[in-house]
């Protein structure tokens, strides 16, 4: 009588280790060290992960909430997968991965008057992923303002008109594809993050906007232990770089590695109540001297204000940078829209 083959237990897969550590129960489970994230995001970047240990990774984070230490490996590897090679290095990095829900967006104005002052400011971001809200590429596209597919018609755009949008999608779709998944999984993942962080044509400033406050000092580190000359991070409104002008904002700032904290005070006393319908059409307006609202006014105002600060952080100061932003304001292009 023959007897049965011994049974060969299958290899594990390479990934498994980074799962394990991510889920290993309340007492065994840990974050992981900067270099573990990049390892495992690396690969994710090339392909070589099973959706069902993606699902499982990108959960367990969302849990457990990434740390500074994760974000900054997570991006390492995603910027040695682009291997890009900058044609222009523009002077602000803008990401806009959140889209609003309850104020139109009115840092896109912003970035418009930091264009017509010679501000080469490099936007990137991603498009409808989360349902009911207006995302930023629809709106550039609908005033005709330059949205590109690649690199090279970015950096033509920011030679001539000092301002792009690239998205996510163009430039690194094994991330896109990640952040589609917030309908299926029906959470945000890290993705969502780390795509605000990743500086593809590494400007020496980088600006950041985020929903959630406990995330202001996880960017702010990441960006330190990233390198970035500059980086600054606040609670922008619906989550885009976008300073809601009846509230006070923390700015939390790496500048040259040291890490800096400063409040800047709300501009109105009283907060202005919300519109019942946001209309794109009222950006334009706004922008021609058209339209007379004090709130958009001074969400444009102090966005740009904070990017002055950002930018110029030894020779502007808070009140300055204000009313650099006042003056640019006033003295804007009014045909560009």
């Amino acid at each position: 009588m023959s007897k049965k083959p011994f049974p060969i237990e299958r290899d594990e897969h390479p990934f498994a280790q980074y799962v394990r550590i991510l889920g290993k129960g309340r007492r065994g489970s840990r974050s992981f060290t900067e270099e573990e994230a990049y390892l495992a995001m690396k690969m994710i970047m090339s392909g070589e992960v099973e959706e069902v240990q993606l699902g499982a990774f990108l959960m367990l984070l969302r849990v457990k909430e990434e740390s500074a230490e994760e974000l900054a490996g997570f991006v390492k590897a995603v910027k040695e997968h682009l291997n890009i090679t900058p044609g222009i290095t523009p002077d602000l990095d803008w990401s806009s991965y959140a889209g609003k829900r309850r104020h139109l967006p009115w840092f896109i104005l912003s970035t418009l008057l930091l264009a017509d002052n010679n501000y080469k400011v490099f936007m990137h971001g991603a498009s409808g992923h989360t349902i009911g809200r207006i995302y930023t590429e629809s709106v550039l596209k609908y005033l005709n303002l330059p949205v590109v597919e690649n690199f090279d018609e970015a950096t033509t755009a920011l030679n001539t008109q000092n301002f792009c949008y690239l998205p996510l999608a163009s430039f690194c779709p094994e991330l896109h594809r990640i952040i589609e998944l917030r309908n299926t999984l029906g959470l945000r993942s890290p993705v969502h993050s780390l795509a605000r962080l990743i500086n593809p044509l590494n400007a020496p400033n980088v600006a950041q906007g985020i929903f959630h406050p406990g995330y202001n000092p996880v960017h702010q580190e990441a960006g330190q232990l990233l390198g970035y000359q500059r980086l600054a991070v606040i609670k922008g409104e619906g989550g885009e770089i976008e300073r809601n002008p009846d509230a006070k904002v923390e700015v939390r700032s790496s500048i040259d590695g040291q890490l800096v904290e400063e409040q800047w005070p709300a501009l109105f006393e009283q907060r202005h109540v919300r519109p019942d319908e946001l209309d794109i059409d009222l950006l334009p307006k706004l922008w021609k001297g058209q339209l007379v609202d004090e709130y958009a006014e001074m969400a444009v105002v102090g966005t740009t204000a904070f990017a002055l600060r950002l930018m110029h952080n030894e020779s502007l100061s808070q009140n300055e940078a204000l009313q650099k932003a006042k003056e640019l304001w006033v003295g804007r292009n009014k045909t560009l829209l």
